[in-house]
């Protein structure tokens, strides 16, 4: 039911946004600065909620509880582990705004200051670090966790409504339940779309910078193509196979490519600029979780934090979803501090090391980027390259991580997907798989031609409330089971430890008579 209400939904809002994309994007858009003035605060208020009880459970008393059980044991090493978490999470879009993102921020500027200043170039960078650090991990481990917890350790089929179960009982197998899969399959399946566009985008806009071939609808297409043989071949040979040997392979060339721009790039200025970043970033953090704007009535926030959150919140039952996959045997004060802090940490790094560049490249006159950021956001990067020794190596790498990642994150997309809209735990079948796979070219290939992207992005954005409301039931939902289970093992402790000294008590009264019985025996 949820596999067939989904399909239809999708191919609905595809042909809408694929034949009208003019009125569809009107009617959208209109909906989406309705929603983000009556509820822009709901969005702020909710994630900084959702970071906080993360911090509370790595580092409260309910930290030492274990995904699948005391005895489970983690199924993948750290490093493949975080590099598949890595992958999915963010890897396309760090290296589609790792250098934009700061340049545009300096352009055009939060908090009311000069544009193309120094306190703009500092803000520029805090607000990289803060849009791409812990809150949207924290969205996305909230989600992950209580899939996790919820797949197994209660025997539950992975599905989002798995979560209100604690809540609202056996309904969360009704309609109910269904009506929460269909909205998260959904949403996962466009969002997915959409973003696999706007990197098909960047990769021609890419190769046309490189080799000089012309981004036209073809070459997109071509993009498109090859994209869907690789991660069809990755997602068909499972999780322990194509999906982590990919994603290893994509953390080393992302290492790569940042260590080449570390070295040939202005090393002590990218330094400074991540140490002095870093200290603003922690010092104003809860300013800028809980900013908005409304005495001066700008669009800022707007246009940058909350849709920020609404894309990582809709993009939570995706994310979620294949990080609970990959995570059994993970204690919660590990998978917090492995899903919140530690990509939040490389996050850093990137953005000091592609914006601080970009910056300097700006500030110091080596290259035009705001005028390449004029263009489009997907030209900032390779134009960046232009200021760099071995720009052409720099932008091949570059452009192989990209088609990397976008592969990375298909792959994962479709086994989530399979997975969401499949009534058994575990693997779902390869027709599932094969039938999301080809669902996801085809949207992306024809809103790419028919430029309905925008509007889809948008739906994305709408659909973020319901599951920024869901997410507070499922802190409830989470703390109750975990409220539970750690009351039992601490039960099951005390009774063991009651059995220890009841057995300790009868050898020492057992030796006793022996000692008696000895001497008497002597006397």
């Amino acid at each position: 039911m949820v596999f067939r209400i989904s399909i239809a939904l999708v191919l609905a809002l595809v042909l809408l946004a694929g034949l009208l994309p003019g009125p569809f994007n009107d009617v959208v858009q209109g909906g989406v600065a309705q929603i983000i003035k009556s509820a822009g605060w709901l969005y702020l208020l909710i994630v900084f909620i959702t970071l906080s009880f993360l911090m509370y459970l790595a580092f409260g008393r309910l930290g030492s509880l274990r995904i699948g059980g005391e005895d489970a044991e983690p199924e993948f090493s750290n490093a493949s582990w975080m590099s598949m978490l890595f992958a999915a999470g963010m890897g396309i879009g760090l290296v589609f705004w790792g250098a934009a993102e700061p340049i545009s921020h300096f352009v055009k500027p939060p908090e009311g200051l000069p544009p193309q200043s120094m306190e703009s170039a500092r803000a520029s960078m805090r607000y990289a670090f803060f849009h791409w650090g812990l809150h949207p991990w924290a969205i996305y481990a909230l989600i992950g966790l209580a899939m996790a917890w919820f797949q197994f350790n209660r025997n539950g089929r992975g599905r989002i409504s798995d979560l209100l179960q604690p809540l609202i009982g056996a309904h969360h197998r009704g309609w109910i339940g269904t009506v929460v899969d269909v909205a998260a399959v959904v949403a996962t399946a466009i969002g997915v779309a959409t973003t696999l566009g706007f990197g098909t985008v960047q990769i021609a806009a890419g190769l046309e910078r490189v080799f000089g071939i012309q981004a036209s609808p073809a070459v997109q297409l071509t993009v498109i193509a090859v994209a869907f043989v690789l991660y069809m071949a990755s997602t068909t040979t499972g999780v322990h196979r194509g999906i982590k040997w990919l994603s290893n392979i994509n953390l080393g060339l992302a290492a790569l490519l940042l260590a080449l721009v570390l070295v040939l790039g202005p090393t002590g200025f990218i330094f400074d600029t991540f140490t002095t970043t870093v200290g603003s970033y922690l010092n104003q953090l809860v300013t800028m979780s809980l900013r908005m704007s409304p005495f001066s009535g700008s669009t800022w926030v707007a246009d940058w934090t909350i849709f920020y959150w609404a894309w990582w919140i809709a993009w939570a039952p995706f994310v979620g979803s294949f990080i609970a996959r990959v995570s059994l045997g993970r204690s919660i004060r590990e998978f917090v501090l492995g899903v919140v802090i530690a990509p939040s940490i490389l996050g850093f790094l990137w953005f000091s090391v592609f914006g601080g560049t970009a910056l300097w490249s700006q500030i110091f006159g080596h290259v035009d980027l705001a005028q390449a950021l004029s263009n489009g956001y997907e030209t900032v990067l390779f134009t960046m390259f232009d200021s760099l020794p071995m720009p052409a190596v720099l932008s091949v790498v570059a452009l192989i991580l990209l088609m990397i990642f976008f592969v990375t994150s298909a792959d994962s997309a479709v086994l989530v997907l399979a997975t969401l809209s499949t009534d058994e735990a575990g693997d779902p079948p390869l027709s599932r798989k094969v039938t999301w796979g080809v669902c996801i070219a085809l949207i992306a290939g024809a809103l790419l031609l028919a430029g309905g992207l925008d509007a889809l992005q948008g739906m994305i954005t709408i659909s973020a409330l319901p599951f920024a409301i869901l997410m507070l039931l499922v802190m409830v939902s989470l703390y109750r089971v975990l409220d539970m289970e750690y009351n039992l093992q601490r039960r099951r402790a005390q009774r063991a430890r009651r059995m220890m000294d009841a057995w300790i008590e009868r050898e020492i009264a057992a030796q006793e008579e022996t000692r008696d019985e000895a001497a008497r025996a002597d006397s």
